[in-house]
């Protein structure tokens, strides 16, 4: 067993720039242990908001938590490639999301790997580890038997290995921009449409099921992933850190609610109930930890345990 503390990833949605400066001020009095800060997901979206890291990262730092700056998800043009190399030069440890910024590393520097790498098996996180990887954000879609495997020979190498705890799951990312087509706009005029939706714009079947959800470039899944339940069998399992993904309304909130959880002063059911009203559809998941599908969800009724589409 271990003790779990807290980390934010990198917000994946595309906020205006107050907003942005007003939440990681937000996350400087939250209970959280790190913050990953950094465009995740598209390189266009960055100038409108990259002159609040900075002062961000000032902010957090003086509050006594870890900060690393994130790369790309998928890095395709020569001024992505500049400005991933130009990662390393900040000062701050980089998380990488695309094994390509590992080229831009230098030899013996420390990174953080985070859960859009698939680190599916122990030779994988070996290999990062001597390359100089130290914590490892693990794909969302692992079992926790797996979970409990990567994380007993993180232990045994020092690497440090977080679950994802909470947020819409990253299922893909592509070159083409789902976000603007539904605008009936080309990815190179996109007008930012994706900043009409903080939280991902909902995508229903063709008899009106909500599906998944969208987020420019990214495809996440429609419900809120939640570790709620399963706090107890992941610190049995050795991990040792959960990974908050950033969503819209009072986020230090919802990371004090985890905080709770955690020290033991609230109960599963009690955290699930206040989540299902902060998170974007009301929705939560965790089947992909511990369960039949990954929609599944540990409080449903049983009449809802085989109907994988809710």
């Amino acid at each position: 067993m271990t003790d779990l503390d807290l980390t934010v990833g990198p917000n994946p949605f595309f906020w205006d720039a107050a907003t942005v400066r007003s939440f990681y001020q937000s996350l400087a009095t939250a209970p959280v242990a790190r913050v990953v800060i950094g465009e995740l997901v598209c390189s266009k979206r960055l100038p409108f908001w990259q002159d609040e890291i900075a002062g961000a990262v000032e902010t957090l730092l003086a509050a006594g938590k870890s900060v690393a700056i994130t790369s790309l998800a998928l890095v395709t043009l020569k001024r992505e490639r500049k400005a991933t190399a130009a990662l390393s030069d900040i000062g701050l440890p980089v998380e990488v999301n695309d094994l390509t910024a590992l080229h831009s590393l230098p030899a013996g520097q420390p990174f953080w790997v985070g859960p859009l790498i698939n680190v599916y098996n122990e030779g994988t996180l070996r290999w990062l580890a001597k390359r100089g990887a130290t914590r490892i954000c693990l794909p969302p879609e692992l079992p926790l038997d797996s979970i409990a495997v990567l994380a007993r020979l993180g232990r045994e190498l020092g690497v440090a290995v977080e679950v994802w705890g909470h947020g819409r799951l990253p299922l893909a990312i592509s070159g083409r921009c789902y976000h603007a087509r539904l605008h009936d706009h080309a990815k190179d005029s996109c007008q930012f449409v994706c900043g009409l939706d903080p939280d991902g714009r909902d995508v229903e079947t063709l008899d009106g099921q909500k599906f998944l959800a969208v987020n420019g470039v990214q495809t996440l899944s429609q419900s809120t992933a939640s570790m709620a339940w399963q706090v107890e069998a992941l610190s049995d399992a050795g991990v040792t850190s959960l990974r908050l993904s950033p969503q819209s309304g009072d986020f230090a909130a919802i990371c004090t609610s985890y905080a709770d959880r955690i020290a033991g002063r609230i109960t599963a059911m009690e955290l699930a109930s206040y989540l299902v009203g902060q998170v974007p559809g009301g929705q939560l998941s965790d089947g992909f930890v511990k369960g039949p599908f990954g929609a599944h969800w540990s409080a449903a009724p049983a009449s809802q345990a085989m109907r994988p589409g809710l």
